[in-house]
């Protein structure tokens, strides 16, 4: 079981992208945009720079949803490799069985 502070740490970080996504997303379209001057460039990175530097969407880190452990998560169960195994076992997946050959 992972550290309660460090879950709520992710849950935080997760909060504030969601928060900031939109605004984030028209910064960085403003400073990609062939179409803006260099200042316009320089404010949008300066405005953007400025942000909470955990709004940004590569801070999160996924996380087992019953145990909070951080490694060995797989994306499409959202679960850590011992508690999906533990799943599969008891046949809480569909279509996740023991391999055998």
């Amino acid at each position: 079981m992972a550290k309660t502070s460090m879950i709520m740490r992710e849950k935080r970080r997760e909060k504030l992208v969601k928060q900031h996504a939109a605004r984030r997303a028209q910064l960085k379209e403003a400073i990609r945009s062939p179409k803006s001057t260099d200042a316009e460039r320089e404010e949008a990175q300066r405005k953007l720079n400025a942000m909470p530097r955990d709004s940004s969407a590569s801070r999160v880190r996924n996380r087992c949803a019953i145990t909070g452990r951080s490694r060995g998560v797989y994306r499409k169960f959202g679960l850590g490799r011992q508690k999906l195994r533990e799943a599969t076992m008891r046949g809480d997946i569909p279509g996740l069985g023991k391999a055998s050959w």
